[in-house]
């Protein structure tokens, strides 16, 4: 898919792709950096008591990757995704 057509996808979609090829591929690499940018993408989005309660858990965090690609979060990590289906254009 083209780098205009991923643009004009929604925020969820685009989530969904991202990870759906990132776990088919075993692309834990991509999976890692998600969990690492949510806290700063939650306090971006203005859920700061989230910030905190996810640096501690790592199950959250890994529940909030799969998850996140709806409201706030999802907008706020809307490059992450954009950025990664368009270096991988099967996806």
């Amino acid at each position: 898919m083209n780098a205009k057509a991923l643009e004009s996808l929604s925020t969820s979609e685009l989530h969904d792709r991202a990870v759906r090829y990132a776990v088919r591929h075993g692309d834990f690499a991509f999976l890692w950096n998600l969990l690492k940018v949510i806290p700063a993408a939650e306090a971006a989005s203005g859920h700061d008591g989230e910030t905190a309660n996810d640096l501690s858990r790592v199950s959250a965090l890994l529940s909030d990757a799969l998850a996140a690609g709806e409201g706030d979060l999802g907008e706020a990590l809307k490059p992450v995704y954009l950025e990664y289906l368009k270096a991988h254009p099967d996806a």
